[in-house]
């Protein structure tokens, strides 16, 4: 079961590259409600991160799932920890990439976005500040193209491979986004995304298998942080992919397909 990031993202995020896992497992790609393919409701105000929890639960009753292995990417990781730390008789093995562990983190990442943008494009970042003097939030159309400059820069080791990033209709929705991370999220994070748990305490508990997957040239969530997981999940593996940033399924696509495979199939 695939988990994408966002919390605004769809399924997208990891086409064509787990498809190549389907010879030995059966892939189940997941769109949060509200996201990609899946319903949409009348107000996003009704989504919450208990919800996408949640909605993952019902999805595996649904298909009759007694135990699944069970992979979050970024935001995905998180309702991976939690769905693992409440229902983990159901998770045969839980695999976090990119991930965070706490809201706190989540701020941090931000953060670590401002300053890599302020540092690496200093015309742009004069303008975003000019705005933010006006009072305009980063959500306001004005400033948005402004933060788009830093993805590839700073979620991908090589900056040309943010073109192998998939893109169609649905596969990403802006107006969920701010609703749920707050509308001044590029300096402050708030609604859901301000009281997502704090899942440190928490993670020695896990009895599962568990692999972590960190990037070297993440910009964003730095492998300080990253690094974090090893002291809070000592019971996991964690593995640095060092030709990576957010990415490594799209940067270093055999390398962690080939490290999944031997991580799924190691305690079979």
């Amino acid at each position: 079961m695939l988990l994408p990031g966002g919390p605004a993202n769809s399924h997208l995020t990891f086409h064509p590259y787990f498809t190549q896992l389907s010879d030995r497992f059966r892939v189940i790609y997941f769109d949060y409600y509200g996201r990609g393919q899946s319903d949409y409701p009348e107000s996003y105000e009704k989504i919450t991160f208990e919800g996408d929890v949640e909605d993952l639960e019902g999805l595996r009753k649904a298909l009759g799932l007694e135990q699944f292995h069970l992979y979050g990417f970024s935001y995905g990781g998180m309702v991976a920890q939690a769905y693992a730390l409440k229902y983990g008789a159901h998770v045969k093995k839980l695999i976090l990439a990119n991930t965070l562990h706490s809201a706190e983190m989540w701020q941090k990442n931000h953060e670590n976005i401002n300053r890599e943008l302020s540092n690496q494009f200093p015309e742009e970042w004069d303008q975003i500040m000019e705005m933010r003097n006006k009072g305009i939030a980063s959500s306001d159309s004005a400033m948005k193209p402004l933060f788009a400059l830093h993805s590839k820069i700073i979620r991908f080791y090589n900056p040309d491979h943010a073109g192998r990033l998939l893109s169609e209709p649905k596969s990403r929705n802006d107006e969920l986004y701010y609703t749920f991370a707050g509308r001044d999220i590029e300096f402050f994070i708030g609604n859901q995304v301000a009281a997502l748990p704090d899942f440190r305490p928490h993670l020695k508990n896990l009895a599962m298998p568990v692999l972590i997957i960190a990037g070297r040239y993440d910009r964003a969530l730095y492998p300080r942080y990253q690094m974090e997981f090893k002291k809070y999940c000592p019971q996991a593996t964690f593995v640095m992919m060092e030709r990576s940033g957010s990415f490594s399924h799209i940067e270093e696509p055999e390398t962690l397909l080939n490290l999944v495979r031997e991580f799924l199939n190691k305690y079979d």
